[in-house]
């Protein structure tokens, strides 16, 4: 088990019960207040990219990546918590099951193809269709729990949704030329010590790896619940 994974589980885990507590707790409103902080430290990692690289493309997936971080964190701070456990089964739920999955059992059924080689090259289609199918399980299980299976169907598209924000993520750092959202940050020795939250430091990212699925698929789900 090498560093980097040790270091994600026990991030993961400990954001995990954060978030649990925060939730339960005063009507949502620290762990409301804890996501809007992460937003702000994304669009903070967001902005040193061009440190990097400028241009007027970039500026344009700037702008909307700072849209779904605004967007998303509206969303979190309206909705109840009950429904934003579809989102937590949805998007850290896919996530975690396509890294463990594409992990264990990558390139053993589609042994030379990957299904964004140009944007996302270590994604696997074992992964992302197993990651997939456990998103969209735990959510329906979820919903048919509660009741709402015919009220809260669009919860169903949490996990791809999740993919596309990676995506579009993965998609900006490249243009950006960036390998983690807090690379340039870790350079800083105030922003280092905010990056240990998260164990940014380690080189496996930071405030905006670990959000950009949620406020993609927040911010979709906000658009969608708005229209309807």
């Amino acid at each position: 088990m090498d560093k980097n994974f040790k270091v994600r589980v026990a991030v993961g885990l400990g954001m995990f019960v954060v978030a649990l507590v925060g939730l339960y707790t005063f009507d949502s409103i620290p762990f409301k207040i804890i996501f809007g902080f992460f937003a702000l430290m994304s669009e903070i990692e967001l902005l040193s990219f061009f440190k990097r690289k400028a241009g007027a493309f970039n500026v344009f997936l700037a702008i909307l990546e700072s849209i779904f971080l605004i967007c998303g964190t509206i969303f979190v701070a309206k909705i109840d918590v009950n429904y934003f456990w579809y989102i937590i089964l949805g998007v850290p739920g896919y996530d975690i099951f396509a890294y463990l999955f594409g992990k264990a059992f990558g390139g053993k059924v589609f042994k030379k193809s990957r299904p964004f080689p140009y944007v996302s090259k270590n994604k696997t289609w074992e992964g992302t269709i197993l990651g997939l199918a456990m998103a969209i399980g735990m959510v329906a299980i979820k919903m048919a729990a509660s009741g709402n299976f015919t009220t809260d169907l669009m919860y169903l598209f949490c996990g791809p949704l999740a993919l596309m924000g990676d995506l579009f993520e993965s998609f900006l750092k490249r243009q950006f030329k960036v390998k983690d959202s807090n690379e340039i940050l870790r350079k800083n020795d105030f922003f280092k010590k905010l990056e240990m939250l998260v164990g940014g430091n380690e080189g496996h990212g930071g405030f905006l790896d670990r959000i950009d699925s949620t406020v993609f698929t927040a911010s979709v789900l906000l658009l969608v619940s708005s229209l309807l």
